[in-house]
């Protein structure tokens, strides 16, 4: 009996992955349920294994009673019974007597069976439940065993998985025994039946899982992936920005001569992966977001309501846009922005309002700006050299677009710039004060005049009554010089 309970012992633990301790309590409950079908409670059944836990005993522990007052036979030995097995047992001591699983009647060793085999089932669900569980959102390889209705079953050794139809890419095709690689998108333990483990190739995930296998820089966090969108079997797009300044993100992602990104896209089928620097700055983030398209000119239209339009060469329209409306559908996804596509052409054909349309209409002037700014036109800041491409943007982001817009705001709008320091404010205030020279204004007669406060000597005008600077009370008044 010990080599065959060993020999059923190692199996299930090597086959069924199920834990020696687990089969040595299905096996004690086999026992237990068997003892308690013949004698009617399994109370006093006690079960021991040896220290090899390859042979087991089974015993009734019983009370030694006087001869003659048993009123218990399963639970009561008489004094006479016990010292046949015990010589030195005495009244009231307790007794272990052997039990012979053999002598148990078929109907009671066929229900401890079936418990058995119930609960190595539970055990065995159990036991892949929690191992796969761990699994979950993870890359995992299996492979093609058949379809069934459409889903495709793959064989991942100790269970089935399933990759639904909505989770299969339409370029894909396989064949018997094709190795699969699989996001891991559910485990579910059902109460009836076997586990269900449930794959995708479809999901972002899937292509985040992808770029972390193969990109080291995303698997030690050195990149950053912030966000990534997909029409499965078409394209993606993945936005990246690195933690450090001595890593290009979107070079690290493609690799040397495109090595890295050649090989997601050939374990995506040939899916193509548009990888792209992502930017706090919207109008930046959206002309990154509608590459491989070069983008001219992106306007915001609506901050609150996240709509903006992208200016683009008549070239340059149907890539921007893709086959069937595809790269700027996935664009607006990955900027969560709603961005409109035009041309220089069909801009100018649209019905703005005048200001909104005088701003961006000034955008793509083809006559050179005056330096001097006056009455009669404003030079825009994107045509000073001096300033930095990001500087600008950052202000026509706030709709700051020509030199005199800028020197007429307050110090209280500028500090509402959140995103422009105090630092670079003074900069730009400082490339201004050396590369435009300001007309100042004349009065009708063409002379200028300057009245400067008696108290502090800030500038005032005559028809200020108080000096907006220390509050003093002003009058003016004409004075007649005497000629000589």
């Amino acid at each position: 009996m010990s080599i065959e309970l060993g020999e059923a012992i190692r199996s299930l633990v090597n086959e069924k992955g199920i834990s020696e301790d687990l089969v040595l309590e299905t096996i004690k409950g086999f026992l237990l349920a068997a003892y308690k079908r013949k004698f009617g409670s399994c109370d006093n059944a006690v079960i021991q294994f040896n220290e090899n836990n390859d042979d087991v005993q089974l015993f009734a522990k019983k009370i030694i009673v006087v001869d003659d007052e048993i009123e218990d036979d399963v639970n009561e030995i008489s004094l006479e019974e016990a010292r046949q097995l015990h010589s030195e047992s005495e009244i009231g001591d307790e007794i272990l007597i052997p039990i012979d699983p053999k002598t148990f009647d078929r109907i009671s060793v066929q229900s401890a069976k079936q418990k058995a085999k119930q609960d190595l089932r539970d055990i065995q669900k159990d036991t892949l439940y929690s191992e796969y569980k761990t699994k979950e959102g993870e890359m995992i390889i299996g492979y093609y065993q058949r379809e069934q209705n459409g889903e495709i079953i793959v064989d991942l050794g100790k269970v089935e998985g399933t990759l639904p139809k909505q989770y299969q890419s339409p370029r894909e095709i396989y064949r018997k025994n094709d190795k699969i690689k699989c996001y891991v998108y559910s485990v579910e333990k059902p109460e009836h039946g076997m586990l269900k483990v449930t794959l995708s190739r479809t999901h972002a995930e899937f292509v985040k899982k992808l770029f972390e296998l193969e990109i080291p820089e995303i698997y030690d966090h050195s990149i950053e992936i912030f966000k990534i969108v997909r029409e499965p079997g078409y394209r993606s797009k993945i936005a990246v920005y690195s933690h450090r300044d001595d890593i290009d993100p979107v070079g690290a992602c493609v690799g040397l001569k495109g090595i890295r990104i050649q090989t997601i896209m050939r374990e995506m089928e040939g899916e193509k992966i548009d990888v792209l620097r992502y930017d706090v700055n919207p109008v930046e983030f959206i002309k990154n977001a509608l590459s491989p398209a070069e983008v001219k000119r992106v306007i915001i239209l609506d901050e609150a309501k996240k709509t903006a339009m992208a200016v683009v060469e008549e070239s340059q329209l149907s890539l921007a846009i893709g086959k069937q409306g595809l790269n700027v559908r996935l664009a607006n996804k990955l900027v969560d922005w709603l961005i409109d596509v035009k041309t220089v052409e069909q801009y100018r054909e649209l019905d703005m309002d005048t200001e909104t349309k005088g701003r961006v209409d000034a955008l793509f002037a083809q006559e050179p700006v005056a330096e001097d700014v006056d009455e009669e036109g404003e030079m825009l800041l994107s045509d000073i050299s001096e300033l930095s491409k990001e500087l600008v943007d950052k202000l026509n982001f706030h709709d700051i677009y020509t030199v005199e817009e800028f020197v007429n705001m307050t110090d209280e709008e500028l500090n509402g710039l959140n995103d422009i320091t105090a630092d670079e404010v003074a900069q730009i205030h400082g490339v201004l004060g050396e590369y435009v020279d300001i007309v100042e204004e004349e009065d009708e007669s063409g002379n200028e005049h300057e009245f400067l406060c008696p108290e502090c000597g800030n500038p005032v005008s005559p028809e200020m009554t108080v000096c907006p600077n220390c509050h003093v009370g002003l009058s003016f008044e004409e004075v007649e010089l005497d000629e000589e």
